[in-house]
């Protein structure tokens, strides 16, 4: 593939990061699929794994943005009720509801319980049946600050998590290579009847991205 624009062409990791999509056959099958990135064959690799989706869930997608998970989960699964959330805007999805804002916010809570038609309350005992989040920071190359940063969203996406799923639900999440902490990672082990990480072959080789993949939620 031959870069035309030279102020892209100048600098080496645009241009690498060009030059990876344009081989990248991930690319090439979600463009021939229909899906709007490739990162919709992570979540389907997973379950192909761990068989947690079925239809009929209730299904929050976190950091939905540009939507391809919420676009299989939809695909697949059309009688699930599917509430995507991210602070970036989306293109609509027929059948999938979208939150734009923080959904670390009770807002973002009250606008779920809303949309069920639930009692306020009801949030207590939980109304989800899956939680994932794809979420990742902006990178700024420096490992350890990355990986910090990955952690933070990693633990508010657990904390909500806890707040919005039924007992015996499932949680799912992106992690950085290294693992969480220790006091997070024992904090989800002691929440969920068993904890897996996974890197999908979807995910690219030098990528240290990886999955959290937490089933059976014991409740509160």
């Amino acid at each position: 593939m031959k870069i035309l624009n030279k102020k892209i062409a100048s600098k080496k990791s645009s241009a690498a990061w060009i030059q990876r999509q344009a081989v990248d056959p991930y690319v090439a099958r979600a463009h021939k699929d229909g899906y709007r990135a490739r990162a919709a064959y992570k979540l389907i690799e997973i379950n192909e794994k761990f068989k947690f989706l079925k239809n009929g869930q209730v299904i929050v997608d976190l950091g939905a943005a540009p939507g391809s998970w919420s676009q299989y989960l939809m695909r697949e699964f059309p009688r699930s009720k599917i509430f995507a959330m991210d602070l970036l805007e989306i293109k609509p999805i027929p059948g999938v509801e979208f939150y734009q804002g923080d959904f670390t916010t009770d807002n973002a809570l009250e606008w779920l319980v809303r949309k069920l038609n639930l009692p306020e309350d009801e949030m207590k005992n939980g109304t989800v049946d899956v939680v994932l989040s794809d979420m990742a920071p902006n990178t700024v190359g420096h490992k350890k600050t990355d990986h910090l940063r990955q952690m933070v969203l990693l633990e508010y996406a657990f904390d909500f998590a806890k707040r919005a799923l039924k007992k015996g639900g499932t949680f799912v999440a992106k992690s950085f290579t290294g693992g969480t902490t220790g006091d997070l990672l024992k904090q989800i082990k002691e929440n969920f009847e068993s904890v897996h990480h996974i890197k999908p072959p979807a995910s690219r080789k030098d990528s240290v991205e990886m999955f959290i993949v937490a089933l059976g939620y014991k409740g509160i």
